[in-house]
């Protein structure tokens, strides 16, 4: 909710919801010029709802209520979970994405009779990758800084980390195997990795559904073969196939904790945007800068 920045704004809340029974057992506040956001942590009495709740912020003056049932999670400490992260973060740069949906509570989707279902949008930039996660409240100024500087801590990390290839994917140059590197076959719709005529790796493009111009993409690798540059090199070569069929974005799906994605869309350099909704992740590709593929033979 948001409160009027003033003396005694937040006792009049305190003092209504301790008439009504209603315990206050978290608070978080989030400075503005004119105005304060305020994310309580509510134990309220049987039966309640978000209309109960509405009414009793509503006439404390609150204003851009907004809500959804939480556990016990909800009342750790806030800097702990924030240091927490950033230990997450510097272990494992590629679970960002997860990390921050997490952090900011972004994973839920909206609450059935919510206040607000319209879902707010926080941006985070890692190099040429947008990384997006959505909630229902709205994110505040602070909480924007805070995601911006935990992107800038997984930029510096895997800056400093490029030299180590166990840590982003290794180059077209780096030999797999026993010295085999992987031929890339180009077809119609699906390009194939292929190791002494056994297929490795395989990115198909799928038709636009008609609501979305951005065409979906299924890309697999092989568990054996992972880590080695090839899901990398199939994703800019299926972008390719997308340009030269007219194609301007491809789209992946998959789940929010497949830490293989982040590295793998920095490694082919191509600007990227990652959105964070449940536990989906939709990577979003445009492709009109790349070199349209040849047709194949």
């Amino acid at each position: 909710m948001t409160l009027s920045d003033r003396p005694g704004s937040l006792a009049v809340l305190a003092r209504n919801c301790g008439d009504a029974g209603v315990n206050i057992l978290g608070l978080q506040i989030f400075p503005g010029i004119e105005s304060v956001t305020d994310e309580l942590v509510l134990r309220c009495p049987d039966g309640w709802g978000m209309a109960e709740i509405a009414e009793i912020v509503e006439s404390s003056g609150g204003r851009s209520v907004s809500g959804a049932r939480c556990t016990e999670a909800a009342l750790a400490d806030q800097p702990s979970r924030y240091v927490q992260a950033a230990r997450t973060i510097l272990a494992q740069p590629a679970s960002f994405p997860e990390v921050a949906a997490r952090l900011f509570d972004a994973e839920a989707e909206p609450v059935p009779g919510a206040l607000a279902q319209v879902q707010d949008v926080m941006e985070m930039k890692v190099g040429d990758v947008h990384v997006q996660v959505r909630r229902t409240a709205p994110f505040t100024a602070t909480e924007h800084a805070r995601g911006s500087a935990l992107a800038d801590l997984v930029t510096d990390v895997l800056d400093r980390a490029r030299a180590q290839p166990a840590v982003l994917a290794a180059g077209p140059s780096r030999r797999l195997g026993h010295g085999a590197l992987p031929d890339y076959v180009v077809n119609e719709d699906f390009v194939t990795a292929v190791v002494a005529d056994i297929v490795v790796g395989v990115a198909k493009l799928g038709p636009a559904d008609g609501m979305d111009e951005a065409a979906p993409v299924i890309l697999r690798v092989d568990p054996a073969w992972r880590r080695r540059g090839i899901g990398t090199k199939l994703l800019v070569e299926i972008g390719r196939v997308a340009n030269a069929k007219g194609t301007g974005e491809i789209l992946l799906s998959t789940e929010v904790n497949n830490q293989a994605v982040l590295p793998m869309v920095l490694a082919a350099g191509l600007k990227t945007r990652i959105r964070m909704s449940s536990d989906v992740l939709t990577v979003r590709i445009p492709v009109g800068d790349l070199k349209p593929a040849p047709a194949p033979m």
